[in-house]
């Protein structure tokens, strides 16, 4: 039975980036290789466009119907007038939660070809590798009160609302311990414990299932604290675990880490490791249509969709060792670009990968 990929390039870049990644499938395709049928449909902006609003009835049904999903980006400046429940933004939010997709992985990994790219000294950041698991669909984005409002003063006020569940604790950090240990079995759990109750509750749960892995040497530390400790001493660090908000800012300034955003890639998965793939950058409509957005981050996190949710790891094998190939000959987008390389655009970085590849 053919496995079942949606393809939702969004706005921005992603058109440009997800359309790299489609080539190696298709190639994998047309050489016998993976048994694949794809079926692209509107997100974000291009959703509203299409149906009037950011997930569309028929793109959600095609991504329940789906085994992956390989997203792109959304968003634009042409859609920051419309009422919060049609921004683009809000069709990523509704995906994550209509699948249940409350595990994000988010691996910040530093390619030895771009130690002089990372904004940190080379001999810091050397050999960098570091996955940080995120919980995705609680917290303090999706809590319950939110809202503005007007007091008899007539002074308006914000309110959102933080809250976990013992179980979505317990997932989440599950996962994270299971990633630890077909790593460097070290997890370290960030939270906010001095201060808020949410995250008290966060680092019992935590702890409590520690037990289970006693393989897995377990530390806490505070966000802030981490926060400094990422740019500080980066290599301390194997697998961190987090809640939504604080893993939202701890991976894109883990991100910087690695020389640029545009070779970060993500996957979030189900409690069956169905899941959307996506790069953690944004939709960049400044260099959108240009041929200069960087695909390496889309590319890779095709890998991850081969390694997590479809079972092919020598595909992703591949992938990752042919991307290395590729920075190996000095080939680079113009976020990455350094002396003594060759800059190139979208689609000709995509297809030096593809050339590896066959």
């Amino acid at each position: 039975m053919s496995l079942k990929i949606a393809v939702m390039p969004g706005d921005g870049i992603g058109i440009e980036i997800v359309a790299e990644a489609v080539k190696i499938l298709h190639h994998f395709k047309s050489s016998d290789r993976l048994d694949v049928e794809m079926s692209e449909a509107p997100v974000g902006g291009a959703g509203y466009d299409a149906a009037g609003k950011p997930l569309p009835d028929e793109t959600l049904a095609l991504a329940r119907s789906s085994d992956a999903i390989l997203f792109g980006a959304i968003g634009g400046p042409q859609y920051d007038g419309l009422a919060r429940e049609l921004r683009p933004e809000r069709g990523l939010l509704a995906l994550r939660a209509e699948l249940e997709l409350f595990a994000n992985l988010r691996p910040a990994i530093l390619y030895p070809q771009l130690a002089d790219a990372s904004s940190l000294k080379p001999e810091v950041v050397a050999g960098l590798d570091i996955m940080i698991v995120r919980e995705l669909t609680g917290g303090i984005y999706f809590g319950e009160p939110r809202g503005i409002e007007t007091d008899a003063s007539g002074e308006r006020r914000g309110f959102n609302t933080l809250v976990y569940k013992e179980s979505e604790i317990d997932r989440i950090s599950r996962v994270a311990f299971d990633i630890a240990m077909k790593r460097g079995k070290r997890l370290c759990s960030v939270d906010k414990a001095n201060v808020l109750e949410v995250s008290e509750l966060w680092r019992e749960v935590v702890t409590k299932n520690a037990s289970d892995y006693p393989d897995v040497e377990l530390s806490h530390m505070y966000v802030d604290n981490a926060a400094m400790q990422l740019v500080k001493w980066p290599k301390q660090f194997d697998v961190m675990v987090t809640k939504n908000m604080f893993g939202d800012i701890l991976s894109d300034t883990a991100a910087m880490l690695t020389g640029s955003i545009g070779m970060l890639p993500s996957a979030s998965l189900d409690a069956n490791s169905k899941g959307m793939y996506e790069p953690i950058h944004g939709s960049a409509p400044d260099i959108a249509g240009q041929d200069i957005a960087n695909p390496l981050a889309t590319i890779l996190s095709l890998a991850m969709m081969l390694r997590y949710s479809l079972e092919q790891t020598a595909l992703a094998d591949e992938i990752d060792a042919a991307v290395g190939r590729v920075l190996d000959k000095g080939l680079r987008t113009a976020d990455i670009m350094a002396d003594g390389c060759k800059q190139v655009g979208t689609m000709e970085m995509g297809e030096a990968v593809l050339a590896e590849l066959k």
